[in-house]
């Protein structure tokens, strides 16, 4: 089923990611958002009037942040537009895309920028008051740490979502480790020339704002805090858990960053696109819940729904992109869709370059785009898990406008 909604092309962007309490690490993920949107707004020479729709895509709370996408958008000198604030855990970016693509296609809007941003770095610590606790004491939450480590339906962490999968699958330690490997091999090839790959879509050096924005304080060349293995390094590591088969070298880490996409009407996103004559479309969307605790596992029927919705077979992907939190992630994937394992994720992945939350699949989907269109064209997938046993899929085109 395609939609009728367009990316126009080169129309999107990403910072580079930072590890966590890192470099971005004073920044406000929103006002940091909408300081690199007006940047690469006007980089692209794109009116912030022309938008008439917005989606603010984040999971980790701010200082101020229950203004959301009014307060984004007001910042980038577009006071007109508001839109939702969207929190679907690491589903945000694909959950994002997803909105603004449904209001393009209800005719409501015609042009939508979505952006996705989150800080995991210095997260909210929060204190919920209970006046009937004893002596009236309340609960209290570290928004990041404390939901890294504990489902509320099951009690358990995150990664014993991967070690379940891993278990029930067989998927030994050394074989997600030869995913890192292979992993880290394909991120170099976009480090190759001067980082060609990834100046498609990034810009760089990147310079890090104050905390004011009035000057910068400092300068990326690159995403910061990859944890780059080697095969005997990653022999030598224990498994995190004592009955369990993933490494800390075969999950990713936390990090900060931001990333941004524009959706528009086919007419607009000829005017808004850096090569007009190549088309961007988007053909299925999905969305699944697999097993309490079985994380990894929710892509698979997600990828099938976006299939099934373009009507399209795995076979026909050109390329494939993963959120993959777990080396596990890419592993079961494979075994139980037919792709290839080492063909999938080329140019990199969040398993490297990190995890942000809310734009770590849209880097990745801007990603897909831009290797898609490096190869002259073909359809590719994303899919991703995230928190609550979950995960999304998309499946777009790139193509001669003009064919």
């Amino acid at each position: 089923m395609p939609y009728d909604a367009e990316i126009p092309y080169g129309a999107y962007w990403s910072t580079p990611f930072a590890k966590w309490q890192g470099s971005m690490a004073h920044l406000n993920a929103v006002e940091f958002a909408a300081h690199v949107a007006k940047s690469e707004l006007d980089r692209r020479s794109i009116d912030p009037a022309s938008f008439d729709y917005a989606v603010l895509g984040m999971t980790v709370p701010q200082q101020h942040s229950f203004y959301g996408t009014p307060w984004l958008t007001g910042m980038i000198g577009a006071p007109d537009v508001s839109g939702p604030t969207l929190n679907q855990a690491c589903a945000t970016g694909a959950r994002s895309l997803l909105a603004a693509a449904q209001e393009i296609e209800s005719g409501l809007a015609t042009c939508a920028l979505v952006v996705t941003c989150d800080r995991t770095s210095n997260g909210p610590h929060l204190y919920y008051p209970n006046p009937s606790g004893p002596g009236g004491t309340g609960a209290s939450e570290n928004w990041v740490m404390d939901n890294f480590g504990c489902d509320p339906l099951g009690g358990h962490a995150m990664v014993d979502t991967a070690d379940n999968v891993a278990r029930r699958h067989q998927i030994s330690t050394a074989e997600q480790h030869d995913v890192v490997l292979r992993r880290q091999a394909q991120y170099a090839d976009a480090l190759a020339d001067d980082r060609a790959f990834q100046k498609r879509y990034m810009t760089l050096p990147f310079e890090v704002p104050s905390a004011s924005y009035r000057k910068a304080v400092g300068t990326m060349e690159g995403d910061e805090g990859l944890f780059m293995s080697t095969e005997e390094g990653l022999a030598k590591l224990r498994p995190v858990k004592p009955d369990g088969t993933v490494t800390f070298g075969g999950q990713t880490h936390p990090a900060d960053g931001n990333a941004a996409v524009l959706v528009t009407t086919p007419d607009k996103a000829r005017e808004q696109a850096s090569d007009p004559s190549i088309r961007v479309a988007l053909n299925g969307f999905g969305l699944a819940r697999t097993e309490l605790a079985h994380m990894p596992e929710a892509t698979i029927p997600a990828a099938r729904q976006a299939l099934e919705q373009a009507d399209l077979r795995i076979d026909d992907m050109d390329a494939i992109k993963s959120h993959n939190p777990f080396a596990v992630n890419d592993v079961v994937f494979a075994r139980e869709t037919g792709a290839l394992l080492d063909n999938m994720n080329n140019f990199g992945c969040s398993l490297i370059w990190g995890h942000p939350q809310a734009p770590t699949g849209l880097r990745a989907i801007i990603e897909l785009i831009e290797e898609l269109a490096a190869r002259g064209g073909g359809t590719g997938l994303f899919q991703g898990c995230a928190a609550g046993d979950s995960a999304m899929a998309v499946v777009l085109t790139v193509s001669d406008r003009s064919a």
